[in-house]
């Protein structure tokens, strides 16, 4: 039954992962080559420290957007919050994996039961929870696609 099963009985594993430093085209390929949608970005220790997503992909291709703004006696005043413009421009302009990277990825124990970790897909909007051990290192990547899997093999 599909109750009783665990992340780490229908997790893929081993994980590709990429390091902070990575360059971002050599992630793009990995990205492409293995048809996937998203890769945990690692430190020097092996732990997870964030996320390279397509989304993040279509975000740095996408441009910079300086937001509203309005003049006023020949002066520029931008409406959106300029802390936010560093991250977009390093998002843009950057060319390692740490430059576009999410900092928060969705994650789970090995020992999660299914149920929840299909609630926590849904209740995230995310594709994936990357599985880790107790030093926060990946050992495995849950999808929907294999808790759908596990769904058409239930009996």
């Amino acid at each position: 039954m599909v109750v009783e099963r665990s992340v780490a009985e229908v997790m893929t594993a081993p994980v590709l992962s990429v390091a902070v430093d990575t360059p971002l085209q050599e992630a793009v390929k990995l990205l492409s080559e293995h048809h996937i949608s998203g890769l945990p970005v690692l430190d020097a220790s092996g732990a997870l420290v964030g996320e390279l997503t397509e989304q993040d992909l279509m975000v740095r291709e996408g441009g910079f957007d300086a937001g509203p703004y309005v003049l006023l006696l020949d002066a520029v005043i931008y409406l959106r919050n300029p802390l936010e413009w560093d991250k977009q421009v390093h998002q843009v302009l950057g060319s390692s994996v740490g430059d576009v990277m999410g900092h928060h990825p969705h994650t789970c124990s090995p020992d999660t039961s299914l149920p929840a970790a299909a609630r926590q897909l849904h209740a995230s909007s995310t594709q994936r929870l990357f599985v880790l051990d107790a030093q926060r290192r990946p050992v495995g990547v849950l999808t929907r696609g294999d808790v759908v899997r596990a769904l058409a093999a239930a009996d």
